[in-house]
């Protein structure tokens, strides 16, 4: 008993000290200088990867231009030494066959450039989404087209080696329109780096596979998926840092559904869903990207058609979700967005308006002030942060 009442006033004093240790983390990243990589999609002006500096202290932006010549590189993901970027490139073909690419690039730290390492085939088309795990080992990719998802080791020099494991998911919806197949449309590994989670809005589950990181291999959990309502269309989702939360985002539903999450057994379990626009609109809207804040206080999501960032408390004890408001992006189809590393400040990629807008976050309530900044880009549609100093 001893033993056990000693563990609990450890992990008391810890609890207690995740506030401070979070705000100093804010305040020596506040100090830093970052680079931020912006991918796009390459049908009219843009020509592939851009990039800014930002000194978020002086709220400097300084743009380094095009970086990497690339084809609709949609989504992007740094590795955590800051030292290779790695692309989707979202295409229906790709040398000949039915897929898309990935691209693997070196960053110079000092100019923003991207080297080429390598581009190999997604097998699968239209990939959207691109992550690694925690060891740094493995890009995974999810295919939306084609309904798949891939695991690629990296190799020494950062280069992607041959496809560790492929799992094609099967299946359709009852949304005759965009459900008549698999679109798998996120893939990301959990904290303990054990399982993957892949949101597929075309059959309407997030699928948990175990993750046997030696070989990167994936595995069906038991069980091997969460069932979501009918026609909803999971896109993405983000985990609480605490790790008992997921946050699930529905584009065809325009909800957010909250899930306890069990790291044991890799398992969810439903505790909420809620809207992200007012109950007042009834148009079309199609949400697109969800994050939860560092400090785990707040979540954000993107909205298209409302054109609007929907802003929720989180609470603490149970992860359920309360409105704080709808902030409107000053600009058209928010697809994607991103909160700085030191978590002041929040960059929405506006991409049928070409412009990229910068907002404060206010860190005791999660709302959203314009600073004034507007980048001006063709189809921006992902924001990667990096450190640099």
């Amino acid at each position: 008993m001893t033993v056990l009442r000693a563990m609990r006033e450890i992990i008391g004093l810890l609890v207690l000290a995740f506030p401070i240790l979070a705000m100093n983390a804010t305040r020596a990243a506040e100090t830093g200088e970052y680079l931020l990589f912006v991918g796009t999609y390459t049908a009219n002006e843009s020509k592939g990867i851009y990039a800014y500096r930002f000194v978020p202290a002086s709220n400097e932006l300084t743009p380094l231009g095009l970086v990497a010549e690339t084809p609709n590189p949609s989504f992007l993901t740094i590795d955590a030494t800051g030292r290779f970027l790695y692309a989707v490139n979202e295409l229906e073909k790709y040398k000949g066959e039915s897929s898309g690419s990935v691209s693997a690039f070196v960053i110079d730290r000092k100019r923003g450039k991207l080297s080429l390492l390598n581009e190999v085939s997604s097998r699968g088309t239209d990939p959207c989404y691109v992550s690694m795990d925690q060891s740094g080992k493995y890009v995974l990719v999810a295919n939306y087209g084609s309904g798949s998802v891939v695991v690629f080791p990296v190799l020494k020099d950062g280069s992607l080696g041959k496809v560790s494991s492929f799992v094609q998911h099967m299946g359709s919806g009852p949304d005759r329109e965009r459900q008549k197949g698999p679109h798998a449309h996120w893939i990301g590994v959990t904290s303990e780096n054990r399982f993957v989670m892949a949101a597929d809005l075309g059959i309407d589950q997030v699928l948990v596979y175990r993750f046997n990181e030696k070989p990167g291999i994936l595995s069906a959990n038991h069980p091997a998926s969460v069932a979501m309502e009918p026609a909803s269309g999971p896109r993405h989702l983000d985990f609480h840092p605490n790790g008992k939360f997921v946050y699930v985002l529905s584009e065809l539903q325009s909800k957010i559904n909250v899930f306890s999450y069990d790291s044991r057994q890799g398992t969810l379990q439903p505790l909420q869903h809620i809207a992200t626009v007012p109950k007042e609109f009834s148009e079309t809207n199609y949400p697109a990207e969800i994050r939860v804040h560092p400090n785990g206080k707040f979540l954000f999501a993107s909205n298209r058609g409302h054109d609007s960032i929907a802003v929720f408390s989180i609470d603490q004890r149970n992860g359920t979700l309360r409105p704080v408001g709808h902030f409107f992006t000053q600009g058209k189809k928010p697809r994607n967005f991103e909160i700085d590393p030191s978590g002041t400040h929040l960059f929405v990629a506006n991409q049928d308006s070409g412009n990229i807008v910068i907002f404060d976050i206010d860190q005791t309530t999660g709302k959203l002030t314009p600073t004034g900044q507007v980048l001006h880009l063709d189809s921006p549609v992902c924001l990667k942060f990096m450190v640099v100093k």
